[in-house]
């Protein structure tokens, strides 16, 4: 069944168009994600279908008796209202049916047998479908349990009070509550940290109805959706069958063949043009027709690719030896504790990625190393050439009145060290074309705010990049890119993200803030840090079990590395030299291990190497798998056991 029916939307800013005969369809149970650059129009878009906004023509056409909840990026709720309220809100039409129940039950008791008692025992039967299919009996018990799992414990506070995170979860407990046939998100994990995006994943993945996603959470759109849907430049829409896997499959096939395509038309054009510069008299030996044939092919711009921002980054001097390093700091706010005897040491080309729950001191940790707050006790040393480029999740370095040219600098050449190029070009070259350069910071997307601080923070010549939550709001092209800049930086890094993906491709360690201000640092990427944690709590509860048994006592859970794996041992550890030698090496090993597994699941995913001569040797592929795997998980039980010798 056909829920929600787009039929030939338009919408236009001005000149600017967003939407051009839009055509857009969702199937009952359906679970599509909404992808396309930043300002293309996908959260204007998300807000027409919701009917929260109007496009200047076409038709939007909602199945009878369909429920569709919206959850924007930024979230409104009523003056006034308290967590509790806001959640009432979402069980309207729960309470609703309880009511029509309770009043019928009521009524039913009173019934004598006959007709009409037969007719209310269905209609009962009838509204306790509802109910159960709307969330079930006991609304306040569920959405208690439902804000535990989000990390929200303020039931009675005014919304208005709470942090923008906290906020954003109430909106998400809100959308999930409502348990609509439609569900539309537009970018739901802003604000939420990876433990809470890894959750929301699973509960989505679990509900009846239909999903359209707005998200820059790859790891979403490969687990959650069943179609892809891009919006194009100029307002079309191409559907795509399939996770986000499958996507990248197909739009990688559709432009190696419009890249041929369109060699072939450029070559056809060239030839033309050509003939048709010959003069008179070559026109005489050409058709009419041909002629305009040509004329035609010119104006045409045949399938292009969409084009990628470049961004690029200035010269930066070469790092010490020290880039940046803290011992034994401390940090609270009145009785809360929030960083607790951290030490930390980043050295030349590490790209640290720093996890944690909403507000448990990855940001204090962040301006305590920066200087902007001093420890209160513990010191934090930085190298004599560590040049720091600063990326605040709030933006403040953006000015909304500048034009975006002025908020660039304003300078006529900027300077990316082995060439100066002019600015307008340098912006052009990020998607700003000259018409936006001259439009003023508040006009502009999330994602092109984002992308423009960005280009900012790359033109300071820095040397170590520290990256508050930068891929909010950008789109999955500009992450990429990104993601492409970052790995080639010869730099270090300091990354705070709740992205996995992002820190599953960048991070070459991850610092882990795991409650009462302790943070503890793993090697490896995000997947190396879940699986190394999973693997701890398997020990300390199988070791609890045994405690409770009546055996050994159970041994208090070991911090993990809390200093760099090249810092030297503390006194008194019980690893010998070799030993020592051998942890401060793991790390690299650890890299280079996943490295040579990811190159043979590369292979293995090459449909090539099926076909012909190559698929008789898909076994020794296979095998390659195999051992890479089996040396990645030797690693890390070698790392672990070293570690817990350390820490003993």
């Amino acid at each position: 069944m056909t829920l929600l029916r787009a039929a030939d939307l338009s919408l236009a800013f001005g000149v600017r168009v967003l939407f051009e005969k839009l055509e857009l369809v969702i199937e009952e149970g359906e679970r599509v994600g909404l992808i396309g650059v930043n300002g293309s129009g996908k959260s204007t878009l998300m807000k027409i279908l919701a009917g929260a906004g109007k496009a200047d023509s076409g038709e939007l056409q909602v199945q009878r008796g369909t429920t569709v909840t919206y959850l924007p990026q930024e979230p409104e709720f009523a003056p006034g209202a308290s967590v509790r309220d806001e959640l009432r809100v979402a069980h309207a039409p729960l309470r609703a049916a309880i009511a029509a129940h309770e009043a019928l039950v009521a009524r039913f008791s009173t019934q004598p047998e006959g007709e009409e008692h037969d007719k209310m025992l269905v209609q009962l039967g009838k509204l306790s479908e509802q109910v159960e299919s709307l969330g079930g009996w006991d609304t306040e018990h569920q959405a208690r349990t439902l804000l535990d799992k989000l990390g929200v414990k303020e039931w009675d506070e005014p919304v208005a009070s709470l942090s923008g995170g906290q906020r954003k979860r109430v909106a998400v407990a809100r959308a999930l509550l409502s348990r609509p046939d439609l569900l539309l998100l537009d970018e739901p994990t802003n604000h939420l940290d990876a433990d809470t995006v890894d959750w929301l994943e699973e509960e989505l993945d679990g509900l009846p109805g239909a999903l359209l996603l707005v998200t820059h959470d790859r790891y979403f759109l490969d687990d959650l959706v069943d179609r892809i849907v891009e919006v194009q430049p100029g307002g079309g829409l191409i559907s795509y069958p399939g996770n986000y896997e499958a996507y990248l499959l197909q739009k990688a096939t559709a432009e190696e063949e419009g890249e041929l395509q369109q060699h072939k038309r450029s070559r056809w054009i060239a030839q033309e043009v050509a003939w048709l510069r010959r003069g008179v008299e070559a026109r005489r030996t050409k058709s009419k027709a041909r002629i305009q044939r040509a004329q035609k092919l010119m104006a045409e711009k045949g399938l292009v690719a969409p084009k990628a921002p470049e961004l690029l980054i200035a010269t930066a001097p070469r790092l010490s030896q020290t880039v940046l390093e803290c011992e034994h700091v401390y940090q609270s706010y009145g009785d809360k504790k929030v960083l607790q005897d951290v030490s930390l040491i980043l050295q030349r080309g590490e790209r640290l990625g720093i996890v944690g729950k909403n507000g448990a001191g990855k940001t204090t940790l962040i301006r305590t190393l920066l200087g902007e707050l001093p420890p209160q006790r513990g010191t934090v040393i930085v190298g004599k050439k560590t040049k720091v480029a600063y990326y605040d999740q709030q933006r403040v370095e953006l000015d909304s009145e500048e034009t975006v040219y002025q908020s660039a600098g304003g300078e006529e050449y900027v300077d990316l060290g082995h060439r100066r190029v002019l600015l307008r070009e340098y912006l052009d070259d990020l998607l700003f074309p000259v018409p936006m350069q001259r439009m003023k910071v508040k006009a502009l997307s999330g994602g092109e705010r984002n992308r423009l601080l960005l280009a900012k923070l790359f033109l300071q010549g820095a040397n170590l990049l520290v990256l508050d939550e930068p891929t909010n709001d950008l789109d999955l092209i500009t992450l990429n890119v990104l993601e492409r800049l970052l790995l080639e930086f010869t730099g270090s890094v300091l990354l705070v993200t709740h992205d996995r993906y992002f820190l599953d491709k960048v991070a070459t360690s991850i610092l882990s803030f795991e409650g009462d201000g302790k943070a503890v640092r793993y090697p490896g990427n995000y997947e190396t840090y879940k699986t190394l944690k999973e693997q701890s709590a398997r020990r300390e509860s199988a070791a609890r079990k045994e405690a409770a048994k009546g055996g050994a006592p159970a041994p208090a859970a070991k911090e993990v590395a809390r200093t760099a794996p090249a810092a030297p041992a503390k006194k008194g550890v019980k690893l010998s030299f070799k030993e020592q030698r051998e942890l401060e090496g793991m790390e690299q090993e650890i890299e280079k291990a996943e490295a040579r597994k990811a190159a043979a699941e590369q292979k293995m995913a090459d449909p090539a190497n099926y076909a012909g001569p190559k698929a008789a040797q898909m076994h020794v592929l296979q095998r390659e798998l195999d051992e890479a795997g089996k040396a990645v998980e030797q690693l890390f039980a070698r790392w672990q056991a070293l570690q817990e010798k350390a820490g003993g």
